[in-house]
Parts: structure tokens; sequence; C-alpha cells
């Protein structure tokens, strides 16, 4: 998981995954155009992003095709914002219950 952190603390390499969620399948050169760096320097940056499992390459012939895997982004959501947002989900079903029970001698005593 550390690969994965490394390779997203770049902003180049966000972007060239958002490009690769715009449109899957593309070649380096593709990548290339209109990207303010060097193909070599987008080349080690697709390097760092396949290591980490973020980027899967297909071959079609000589081209090495580049795709976006969103497992690994999936296994951060699940490991640490799942951790936040089930606390925050039984905080508020706690908040609720205390609600409801604060409430109930309130209903009680008008039906009486």
């Amino acid at each position: 998981m550390t690969d994965v952190f490394y390779a997203l603390a770049d902003e180049s390499r966000r972007l060239l995954l958002d490009r690769l969620l715009e449109k899957a399948g593309q070649s380096l050169s593709e990548l290339c155009q209109d990207f303010p760096m060097s193909r070599q320097a987008i080349a080690k940056h697709l390097a760092i992003l396949e290591k980490a499992n973020l980027v899967s390459v297909h071959w079609q012939g000589r081209t090495k095709l580049h795709y976006l895997n969103p497992v690994p982004l999936g296994d951060i959501v699940h490991r640490w914002v799942g951790k936040f947002e089930d606390a925050r989900i039984a905080a508020l079903t706690d908040f609720k219950d205390q609600i409801e029970h604060d409430q109930k001698p309130k209903q009680e005593k008008r039906r009486a």
C-alpha cells in the first residue's frame, strides 16, 4: 500500500490517472499530447503507477496501452476512509437513538 500512496503523492501522476479515467487504453504517445512534460518523464511516472498497480498495461502489437486499475484505490477507501465512515455512521445512529429515547417520555406524557 505504500507504493500506492507514493504514486498518488505526485500531482502529475494523479493527472495521468485522470486522463486514463477519461479514456482507457491510451498509448504513451497519446498520454504525452498536451501534457507539459517530456516523454521520458511521463514514462517514468507511468512506471511508478504500474509498480503501484494503479495502471495495468496491454500490448497491442508493438503499442503498449495503459489502463487505470481502480482496485488499489478501492482498497484504500475500504481500509482508510471506510473506518471513518463507519465511525460517523455509528455516531449518527447513536445520536438518533438518543433523540428518540429523549422524546419517548414526552410523547408518553402527552398521551396520559
